[in-house]
């Protein structure tokens, strides 16, 4: 009997507990929530085709397929942060400025001062990553007055494999010349940026004068590699991290396209 009593009084508290409100600190600590398998593979297999088509999209930039692109897909923001933050940028970086330098090392110079090596700056030489961080890595629209606001900061820092190349270049006895798409105005700030970062002994910096504004970048830099070239100089080889700054007229003997899924310039 005294059994039964004890059955028939839990019954009872289970019942009026079925009919209070729910609380979830009456529940066991830690709650694990467990979904279906179907549920769970579908997500895993989402998260899989995202990733897949984003570096489908990475790949044809680089490819240049996708050109003219304003801003990164939605849907790639996360994806491109990740990439530009990890590791697998810095190594693509690595291996873009390693051969070159084995391309560098198997040209014999003439001797004479006129083997030139061409360097694009942003996102060659110095990193805007700490702009493009506070700005969606790609995802917003460019601001012009923005970035020349962080441009006259003058703090960029180097990409570290391409510092290394470049002093490399300058051992080796090439003329290094820095091609760069800002303006002539911004002339002191990236001086002084190259120099804080390591940069050191160019030959020339080439900036966008009055009359080039308005150019696209394949014709502007195209018409100072014109210029060169005009003046005796050898354009051995060309680094750029976007196409504009390696096609057009007047090109180098080889050309080295850093990785750059963050934007796209004409």
């Amino acid at each position: 009997m005294g059994f039964l009593r004890s059955f028939s009084l839990l019954c009872l508290i289970s019942v009026a507990l079925a009919h209070e409100a729910f609380d979830s600190h009456l529940l066991p600590r830690p709650l694990i929530l467990e979904f279906p398998e179907g549920v769970v593979n579908q997500v895993k297999e989402l998260d899989g085709e995202i990733k897949l088509r984003c570096d489908s999209w990475r790949f044809n930039v680089e490819a240049n397929n996708l050109n003219p692109w304003k801003r990164i897909p939605e849907s790639c923001s996360e994806y491109v942060k990740q990439y530009v933050t990890g590791r697998a940028y810095q190594l693509e970086l690595e291996i873009a400025s390693n051969e070159a330098q084995v391309f560098a090392k198997t040209v014999k110079l003439v001797g004479d001062g006129k083997d030139v090596w061409v360097f694009d700056i942003d996102e060659t030489l110095l990193s805007n990553l700490p702009y493009y961080t506070d700005h969606g890595y790609g995802s917003e629209n460019f601001k012009p007055d923005e970035f020349d606001n962080w441009v006259e900061k003058a703090t960029a820092p180097p990409l570290q494999p391409s510092l290394e190349f470049y002093k490399e270049l300058l051992d080796l006895g090439f003329k290094l010349v820095l091609l760069t798409g800002r303006s002539e105005k911004q002339r002191e700030c990236t001086t002084r940026n190259l120099i804080n970062a390591g940069f050191y002994d160019w030959d020339r910096l080439i900036l966008r004068r009055d009359d080039d504004q308005g150019k696209s970048a394949i014709l502007y830099k195209s018409e100072k590699r014109s210029e060169m070239e005009n003046e005796g100089l050898r354009i051995i080889g060309n680094s750029g991290d976007q196409w504009s700054d390696l096609l057009g007229t007047s090109v180098s003997v080889r050309s080295f396209k850093l990785p750059n899924p963050m934007y796209y310039i004409s």
